[in-house]
């Protein structure tokens, strides 16, 4: 007796089978009540606190927006004068307007001074120039015959110092047209400079991030070499200390800008992304790090003239302490952001500026990075003292002014993904002198189609509307704050799904197959029924055939998960499909409910011959509450089940065999005789194909004279022999 598992192209993937409203028992919460969770969201006149307090802080407004694509540099007297690209422009910034003060040859301006006597010097790239301006009027100081100028300082004794690349070297330059190099470093680039408190230049270099102090012509200490590729700030405290920024690709970004303005066209075009920093047990590229006893050497090719690559999860900025005995700490790091610009406070409190959204920072005590500020800006690039307040540089040609006391704040959160439909609950703000409003939509980004802005009153219910994604927003008072604020919401109840339903049956002893060969004793076949409804076969769905012993027991298995997480439970059905000589059926017969394994045997004799449809419905009910739980079910393609062989009639006339066999279940698919128990010898179909339940077999055997017998054997599709033989003289 043998088993039929027929895969036909059907297989019925049912969705859920209660309403759409349905919701599991389980609320679940969104709460956001740390530093780094309010510094997914979008600050307008808010900070966070280092213990993630968020709360008003004072106003960064808009001072001026120059006509300029970047401000690379700033300098103050009794006004402030700001340079930039890609123009050549030098601009005063006054309490009425800014005006252009002076416009360069060359387009770019990465650095201006101001002298004792008030007058204003800028230095331009490429081919790098250092002007006097004055009366509207650009007049050349110096040439250091350098591709670009990073950096300008004077001296206590009053003489003019210039930082370089691409080759690194240091001017120190006295008079209009008289300089001297005062010091080369080997590296590249040069980046910025300072005098410390007893009046020693100090210099920050790439692409090996080394600071050296210089004191006198030609002799240099280095003071710190730093992990990342460039110093970008040097701020000298009075008491000796000196705080630096470093990071990994401002000169690249800064060059670019410059190379891409110096064509005679004038274009604008982006700037490279920044360069490659790596950890000390990674290599990315040429090494830039020398090893500590072997000299400093200039990069083979300049930064400035090379694309670079970012390496993600390495920091790629640093903020150090260097105090006076030449100890280093690390106060700050990140690996998201870049610090380009550092100032102290009065109290000896720092201040940085960043690319991260240009944010502004205050260093506390604890050396956690308080966060004062967010302008949107693409990056703060420097940081000055106005007075009683700050000033922050955008470098999209922006001037901002931070106040000195907190001003009404905005903070705007991140949009949360419920995962599904949901129903709002209520908001809870641990804090003071907050108002809240949310919104909700079914889009991953707010668009046209969220909700309006809806107002919560305290720890009230939210009024959004039910849907997937939810956002709130703040305004803060003057003095309040927001220590953490949560979000209750009601998921809707997903149903679950089945990935599969898989049909299994092992045969013992098998005989020869007609579409496969003989089956061996213990081999297992398996029918496979996906919820896409395709079978595991690519190539259509052909007829299987699984041999089985008398007792053979019929396994089905299934693969089913729940998108919550619910507990599952499993049901079993069967139901017959046009079975010859039996009425349809039209119900499904329950054979087991409340499985909790995902699998199930039943005894294959239970079944007569004909074609079955197995279904398994996957419920959530253990994890809901019986009104509100999902089901979905997956119905399997039609198993036959043949277990009759066909028979076979004889018939020997003028030295023809012709063979007929006829079977109740399954298409006929193989037909074979043999001479005297010799080996078997296939026919096939009088037709040309067998592929019928009833065929004809004609042969015409050569015999020797004498008796013979002859036994022909025809298989159906499941495997089944039937036999016949006839005796020949």
């Amino acid at each position: 007796m043998r088993t039929h598992f027929a895969r036909y192209a059907r297989a019925a993937f049912a969705g859920a089978l209660v309403c759409a409203a349905a919701y599991p028992a389980t609320t679940q919460t969104w709460e956001m009540n740390t530093y780094q969770d309010f510094l997914r969201g979008r600050l307008r006149g808010a900070g966070i606190a280092t213990d993630g307090r968020l709360l008003a802080s004072p106003a960064l407004a808009s001072l001026a927006t120059l006509k300029t694509p970047q401000i690379w540099s700033v300098a103050q007297n009794a006004n402030l004068t700001v340079a930039g690209g890609a123009q050549g422009d030098v601009w005063q910034i006054d309490p009425a307007s800014p005006r252009v003060i002076g416009n360069l040859p060359e387009p770019q301006v990465f650095a201006v001074a101001i002298s004792s006597k008030g007058e204003v010097f800028a230095a331009s790239s490429p081919n790098g120039k250092v002007y006097r301006i004055a009366n509207q009027k650009a007049e050349e100081y110096f040439a250091p015959e350098s591709m670009y100028i990073w950096a300008l300082a004077f001296a206590p004794d009053g003489s003019l110092f210039v930082a370089t690349g691409s080759q690194g070297k240091i001017f120190r330059v006295t008079a209009k047209g008289k300089g001297e190099v005062w010091y080369e470093t080997g590296q590249a680039n040069v980046t910025a400079l300072a005098f410390d408190r007893q009046g020693a230049l100090l210099a920050g270099s790439e692409p090996n991030g080394i600071l050296y102090r210089i004191s006198e012509k030609g002799k240099a200490f280095v003071v710190y070499d730093a992990n990342l590729p460039e110093i970008r700030a040097i701020v000298p405290a009075a008491d000796g200390t000196i705080y630096v920024a470093a990071l990994g690709g401002s000169v690249a970004r800064r060059s670019a800008a410059s190379s891409s303005t110096s064509n005679n066209s004038g274009a604008v075009t982006a700037p490279p992304i920044s360069i490659t920093v790596t950890d000390q047990n990674a290599q990315v590229g040429p090494e830039i790090k020398p090893k500590a006893d072997a000299p400093k050497t200039s990069s083979s090719s300049s930064t400035s003239s090379a694309g670079t690559v970012e390496v993600a999860g390495v920091e790629k900025s640093a903020i150090y302490r260097i105090l006076a005995d030449n100890t280093v700490e690390t106060l700050w790091s990140s690996k998201d952001e870049n610090a380009y610009d550092l100032a102290l406070e009065a109290g000896g409190t720092l201040l940085f500026a960043t690319d991260g959204a240009g944010r502004l920072y205050r260093l506390e005590q604890n050396r956690k990075a308080a966060l004062l500020s967010e302008t949107g800006d693409g990056e703060l690039t420097r940081l000055i003292r106005d007075g009683r307040d700050w000033l922050a540089v955008g470098a999209s040609g922006t001037l901002y002014r931070l106040g000195s006391a907190p001003a009404v704040g905005g903070y705007e959160s991140p949009v949360h993904d419920a995962g599904t439909t949901s129903r709002w609950g209520k908001v809870r703000v641990v804090g003071s002198g907050a108002r809240i409003q949310t919104r909700a939509g079914n889009s991953n980004k707010p668009d046209p189609t969220w909700s309006d802005w809806s107002e919560v009153s305290g720890n009230s219910q939210i009024t959004s509307p039910n849907a997937r994604y939810i956002q709130w927003r703040a305004e803060l008072s003057p003095t309040g704050e927001i220590d953490s604020l949560s979000v209750a919401y009601l998921p809707q109840n997903t149903p679950p799904v089945i990935r599969s339903l898989n049909v299994t049956s092992t045969a013992t002893p098998a005989a020869k197959a007609a579409a496969t060969g003989q089956a061996k004793q213990g081999d297992s076949f398996t029918v496979t029924v996906s919820e896409s409804g395709e079978t595991s076969s690519p190539a259509g769905t052909p007829s299987q055939t699984i041999g089985r012993a008398g007792s053979q027991q019929l396994q089905l298995a299934w693969q089913a998960d729940d998108p919550d997480g619910d507990k599952l439970i499993y049901s079993v059905y069967f139901r017959g499909v046009g079975n010859p000589g039996q009425e349809a059926e039209r119900d499904w017969k329950l054979l087991k409910a409340n499985l909790t394994d995902n699998a199930f045997a039943i005894d294959g004799d239970s079944l007569a011959d004909g074609r079955y449809l197995f279904k398994i419905v996957a419920s959530d009910q253990p994890s809901n509450p019986a009104a509100t739980a999902r089901e979905t079910e997956l119905i399997g393609a039609p198993v036959i089940i043949d277990s009759t062989p066909p028979t076979v009639t004889l018939q020997w006339a003028a030295g023809r065999l012709t063979a007929t066999a006829k079977d109740a279940t399954s298409p006929l698919r193989r037909c074979e005789y043999s001479i005297d128990a010799g080996p078997w010898i296939p026919i096939e179909a009088e037709d040309g194909v067998t592929d019928s339940q009833e065929e004809r077999f004609v042969v015409t055997p050569k015999l020797t004279p004498g008796e013979h017998v002859i036994a022909v054997r025809v298989y159906d599709a499941a495997g089944n022999p039937g036999l016949a033989r006839v005796v020949v003289r």
